[in-house]
């Protein structure tokens, strides 16, 4: 009788297991926006829509994300210091990281500095609350994440 009771608590264990993760990872997954070409969107922490601080060499690295074509939903269109426009959502703007690729995050958390300003970036989730760890992006071009 141990013998048994010993392998079915493994597998329930098992089971309880894969189905916390499942669900961690589809909800961390579905909420992530990408633009049209699946590339995650992020915002740096302290930047809002009337404070845009990524300039010069930052947008070489972090590109701001245009407005055109199809428009992400609840995105508002602001004007950056240059004068040239940029999407943002929640009062965020909006960015794609030069080192990812689509369907990829590689930037959620990473800091940098451009001009002695401090940046740590976040993945922007959907209604722009920003990802706390780095989810992989649900879909890309056409997807309700994307713009």
């Amino acid at each position: 009788m141990k013998k048994l009771t010993i392998p079915m608590a493994i597998g329930a264990l098992a089971l309880a297991l894969a189905a916390c993760g499942g669900s961690a990872k589809h909800s961390a997954t579905s909420n992530v926006l990408v633009d049209s070409s699946g590339m995650a969107l992020y915002t740096p922490t302290g930047e809002t829509a009337s404070n845009v601080r990524c300039t010069g060499a930052c947008v070489s690295i972090w590109m701001p994300l245009r407005p055109g074509g199809a428009k992400l939903a609840n995105a508002a269109t602001i004007t950056r210091p240059d004068g040239t426009k940029q999407l943002a959502v929640g009062g965020k703007p909006l960015y794609t990281f030069a080192q990812d690729k689509p369907g990829a995050i590689s930037g959620n958390g990473a800091t940098d500095a451009f001009g002695g300003k401090q940046f740590t970036w976040h993945a922007v989730q959907s209604g722009g609350a920003t990802a706390a760890t780095a989810p992989m992006p649900s879909g890309g071009g056409g997807s309700s994440g994307g713009y």
